[in-house]
Order: structure tokens, then C-alpha cells, then sequence
């Protein structure tokens, strides 16, 4: 048996790679490698539906466990990619397995960052995974003080999961705004209120200075001097690559950089996913497909505008584009009614759209954004 096509990593990416290697006629041996014990599943519920009941992880899985022998897709679950050598189409297991092989998908996603002043307390949370959400959802089946450190959309997903559960909730961010950086201050403002009219308390400009607890953090202090008494705490600080097993093979430990379809410059590999530093569910799917077609030698289309969406407090929100580079935002809509849409310009041209409460103008925002 020729070794085929390995994948190295079990989330979305690697799932819709798979998928479009069978879908187009590939013959050849597929591996998947999954870090976790879990067939490849969908990580945007876990801060929202994941958190409200187990009932929603019925509904994870991208494809029924019934589709991985269908189609010939070999599931290695419970063990990670440890190391890669380029020369000899080589990747080493954890569990000290070598597989060789023809074509290779970098695809190990991220892993969430954490503070050092927070480690080991027991009742630090990070969100990652289906067991962080696990571990998350019976901390907060008790009740009591929740402190996020970060308002990402994860920050703000989980703070919209807490609050409707009735726990009280607390977000601590060291920008003057949420999301500042990537939608500007003033929508990120709308994003810090949308949170205060539903009663969680947002604390902006400050960050975390210390920590005291025994086993557990009790209290936090903030670099404003404010101190919070706490009984849960989330770390919402961001993600990095998980790509420090390629140490040694000549392409980069901290994010795999790629070419338009995927190519790492070494022989037979692709990337594609938070690997690559993208960071985002459409990016990743679209980027395991355009890996796939690139492994066959079929061209890919022109890459639709990179996007994401939210549910906080039961409105819609999507995002497209690229809104750091805007120079000019124009307003349409009601944002007290949590109706309205944001559409970033540079130069006069469209660069991003905001949606909040428009899934409906999702098909416009598309197009205006692909003219």
C-alpha cells in the first residue's frame, strides 16, 4: 500500500481537506491524525450552545462516524503529530509511530494562550476543546462570580452563555474598547455596552496584576488597583499556531507560512488552518479544500472575502473582510436596536462589512465585498 496522504490534525480544516480529496476521485491512502480522543467536530458551539446543555454535543460531529469508513478515511484519534522530517516524507507520532508519506497536510490548529500569574489554579479555564467546555459548563452549573480575561469574540460568547445562565459575570480587557484593534473604537464600544445592558459588568483599560487563592483563585487584582473577588475565571487572551512539533524539519515552529494554495515551499506539504495563523471557521474550511485541489493539481477560484459570525444574546453578528486597513466606516441601521450594519472603506472602496442582526444582507455583503 503506498503511503499516501497524511493529515496532521483533526479540526475543520483537516475534515474538509479529506472530504474534498474523496469528493474529486482520490484514490489514495488517507490518515487523519487527531490529537483529541473525538472524531473531527465543530468547535463554534462549544462557547455557546456546549456551555447551556450537554444536549448540544449530539449535534458536533462534521460527518457521521459512518462516513470515515465510507469512505476510506483512516482515523488515528488520541495521539498528535510530535515531529516532521521533511527529507525522508516522514511524520513521527507521540505514540512513536512513523508514517511516511506522498502528501502532507499541516493542519494541528492552535492552542489558547495563557498567563502565567493564572497557572496552576484549579479553577482557571481556557476554551478550546470539547473537555474545556465540559470543565467549563459544571464549573458554571454552580453558580457564583465568573471573571473572562479577554473580549474576544470567545470572551464575549462565553460572558453571553454565563449571564443568560444568571451566573455573574465580569470582563476584564486591556483595550479601551473590545475588539478595538480589528473594528475600530467606536463599534467596539457598542460591543462593551451590548454586554452592560444584559449585566455583566465590563472593566476596559486594565489587566491582571495579581492573583491570590489557595488551590483556587479567590481574588484578582487588577492593574487599576480594583480588586475582584472571584470563583471561576476564563482566559480569553487569544491563540497561537500549535505547530512547535516542527521544530528541526526547516519550516517554522511558531506558524506555518503558506503560498496562495497551501504550499509550505517543502516537498508534498500544505498547511492550511489556525496553523497558518488564519484564526478563523471559513478560512480553515476554505483552506483545506484549496490544499486538497492544490495536492491534485486542480486550480482553485479566487478566495471569497475572509469571514466569521458570533450569536451573542440571541442576535447575529458576521464579520467579512479586512477592517484594520479601512480608513472611513459608515453606519446603517439602529445599533440600540441591535439592527445595523458596518461598512469599512479605504479610499472609498468597500475593505469590510459588519453585520449585526442582518444575517438576511449576508448575500449583499458578499458581493460588495467581491466587486
Amino acid at each position: 500500500m503506498s503511503d499516501g496522504t497524511v493529515i496532521a490534525g483533526g479540526g475543520l480544516a483537516a475534515q474538509r481537506c479529506a472530504e474534498t480529496l474523496r469528493r474529486a476521485g482520490y484514490e489514495g491512502r488517507v490518515r487523519m491524525v487527531c490529537g483529541e480522543t473525538h472524531a473531527p467536530y465543530d468547535r463554534p458551539p462549544l462557547s455557546k450552545a456546549v456551555l447551556a446543555t450537554t444536549g448540544a454535543e449530539d449535534d458536533l460531529g462534521l460527518r457521521p462516524a459512518s462516513w470515515y469508513t465510507d469512505h476510506a478515511v483512516e482515523l488515528l484519534l488520541g495521539t498528535r503529530a510530535a515531529a516532521l522530517d521533511c527529507t525522508r516524507h516522514v511524520v513521527t507520532l507521540a505514540d512513536g509511530r512513523a508514517l511516511g508519506y506522498e502528501q502532507l497536510l499541516i493542519a494541528t490548529g492552535s492552542r489558547p494562550r495563557r498567563l502565567g500569574l493564572l497557572d496552576g489554579f484549579a479553577n482557571v479555564h481556557t476554551l478550546r476543546t470539547l473537555e474545556d467546555a465540559r470543565a467549563l459548563r459544571a464549573a458554571l452549573a454552580g453558580g457564583g462570580r465568573l471573571v473572562i480575561v479577554g473580549a474576544g469574540f470567545i470572551g464575549q460568547e462565553v460572558a453571553a452563555a454565563a449571564a443568560k445562565a444568571g451566573v455573574d459575570t465580569t470582563i476584564v480587557d486591556a483595550a479601551d474598547a473590545p475588539l478595538a484593534a480589528l473594528l475600530g473604537p467606536a463599534v467596539g464600544t457598542w460591543f462593551a455596552d451590548l454586554h452592560r445592558s444584559e449585566g455583566v459588568d465590563v472593566i476596559l483599560g486594565a489587566t491582571v496584576a495579581a492573583a491570590t487563592g489557595a488551590g483556587c483563585v479567590g481574588r484578582l487584582t487588577l492593574s487599576d488597583g480594583r480588586r475582584l473577588a472571584c470563583d471561576h475565571v476564563l482566559v480569553g487572551v487569544g491563540v497561537d499556531p500549535d505547530v512547535a512539533w516542527l521544530a528541526g524539519s526547516g519550516l517554522d515552529p511558531a506558524v506555518v507560512r503558506v503560498g496562495a494554495e497551501g504550499h509550505t515551499g517543502a516537498p508534498g506539504v500544505f498547511a492550511a488552518g489556525d496553523a497558518t495563523g488564519t484564526g478563523h471557521w471559513e478560512s480553515a474550511a476554505r483552506q483545506g479544500m484549496v490544499a486538497a485541489r492544490a495536492m491534485l493539481g486542480v486550480g482553485s477560484s479566487r478566495p471569497a472575502a475572509a469571514s466569521f459570525w458570533s450569536d451573542l444574546y440571541d442576535t447575529r453578528v458576521h464579520y467579512l473582510g479586512d477592517a484594520p486597513c479601512a480608513d472611513a466606516a459608515t453606519i446603517d441601521g439602529d445599533p440600540a436596536q441591535r439592527d445595523f450594519s458596518v461598512t469599512f472603506t479605504r479610499a472609498g472602496a468597500p475593505v469590510a462589512v459588519l453585520l449585526v442582526g442582518r444575517s438576511h444582507d449576508l448575500p449583499n455583503a458578499r458581493a460588495l465585498l467581491a466587486a
